[in-house]
């Protein structure tokens, strides 16, 4: 049962800052969404208004619609600086279930790192927590070295079985920058990782971004992708007006171009469908640009797309 919101307010203590922004926020919002498919957001989205107030972006999150939560490893750990039960019932208490995590890279590739990845395992384990993933492993050079970032993954994902958990790997765009050796790393990983042991996370935004056609990769790695991370791409012509305007952050990452969902360019509904076909089980929004807006804003339009996205599926 949800906590009502006057209790849920005295209860967590929220700030004096944070209640006016939260109620003005349920006054606006619509109800009966019970029936509405489940949805995720990774929290990187939100990431700024997290570290000020975790709470009281999870309450409104949970009042925008969004039913599931990827979290990642910051300064605080996947769970915010809390134990892993308590973190769970703060997100029961709102109608909502972590689902999955983004981790530290580490774990794949420095195996002294294991018993922390046991430790994580076994927590995330304990609430219900089933993938974990490694969202950006750093640069990688050859063949070779994405071979071995492979093999690191499935001696994760053995770590992760033992405890009932499944290890899995997000991609940005240079899983789709051929290697010097003439490879695809994208198709490095899918064909060296264990499927029992490994799954994979696609980032719409970054595979489209990259010239790649997501349905493509649904199709010919059928049952490898059980999430996707919903984030949209600005329209060429923007894109390019923002690669003139923009500063790149650095060399090796180019210019970001993600929008709210619906304002750009990729074909979610078709994606979605294709997706669905092959093993596709967890949408997750995500967004990491705000123009003229803020990501909270963004983050309750995306909500409001992904229900009539996913009512229509």
């Amino acid at each position: 049962m949800y906590l009502s919101r006057r209790k849920f307010l005295k209860t967590t203590g929220m700030s004096a800052l944070a209640a006016p922004v939260l109620l003005n926020s349920l006054s606006s919002c619509s109800t009966g969404e019970k029936d509405t498919k489940p949805f995720g957001i990774q929290l990187w989205t939100v990431k700024e208004d997290m570290a000020k107030d975790p709470l009281a972006v999870l309450n409104l999150l949970s009042d925008y619609g969004y039913r599931q939560i990827e979290s990642f490893t910051g300064d605080k750990g996947p769970f915010w600086g809390m134990p892993a039960k308590e973190f769970q019932k703060v997100l029961g208490d709102l109608g909502m279930k972590m689902v999955s995590s983004h981790v530290d890279p580490r774990f794949t590739i420095d195996p002294a790192s294991e018993d922390d990845y046991k430790k994580l395992c076994d927590d995330c384990a304990s609430i219900g927590v089933q993938h974990l993933f490694n969202p950006y492993p750093g640069p990688q050079g050859s063949s070779d070295d994405w071979k071995r970032l492979a093999e690191g993954l499935n001696r994760q994902g053995a770590l992760s079985k033992a405890a009932g958990v499944k290890s899995g790997y997000h991609n940005h765009h240079q899983e789709f920058t051929v290697t010097p050796q003439g490879d695809l790393p994208y198709s490095i990983l899918t064909g060296n990782t264990d499927p029992a042991l490994v799954d994979f996370e696609l980032d719409l935004y970054w595979a489209v971004k990259a010239g790649q056609d997501p349905q493509k990769w649904f199709r010919e790695t059928s049952g490898r992708i059980s999430f996707a991370h919903f984030k949209d791409l600005y329209p060429e012509e923007k894109v390019k007006e923002l690669d003139a305007s923009d500063e790149p952050r650095t060399e090796e990452w180019p210019v970001g171009a993600s929008t709210f969902l619906g304002n750009g360019r990729i074909d979610f509904a078709a994606i979605l469908k294709t997706g669905k076909e092959h093993g596709l089980q967890y949408c997750i929004v995500e967004q990491e640009r705000f123009d003229g807006s803020t990501a909270l804003d963004d983050s309750r339009k995306d909500a409001e797309y992904m229900k009539k996205l996913l009512a229509g599926s």
